[in-house]
């Protein structure tokens, strides 16, 4: 199961993407899930690098 937790409040969003499902759909759903996901970030990332004094982007990996 792929669970997403949004948190959302006080000027503040928080989204957490955990699981794994690749038996449904031969694995489609986790694939799109990780590609929504994935493309947000790299959006993200983008316009922090055209607009550096405002906007920051930390992404780190585990």
């Amino acid at each position: 199961m792929i669970r997403v937790r949004a948190l959302l409040g006080n000027g503040h969003t928080s989204i957490e993407v955990t699981g794994h499902e690749e038996h449904a759909e031969g694995g489609r759903i986790c694939a799109a899930v990780s590609a929504i996901t994935q493309t947000a970030l790299l959006g993200l990332q983008m316009i922090a690098e055209q607009y550096p004094d405002l906007v920051s982007a930390e992404i780190t990996q585990e």
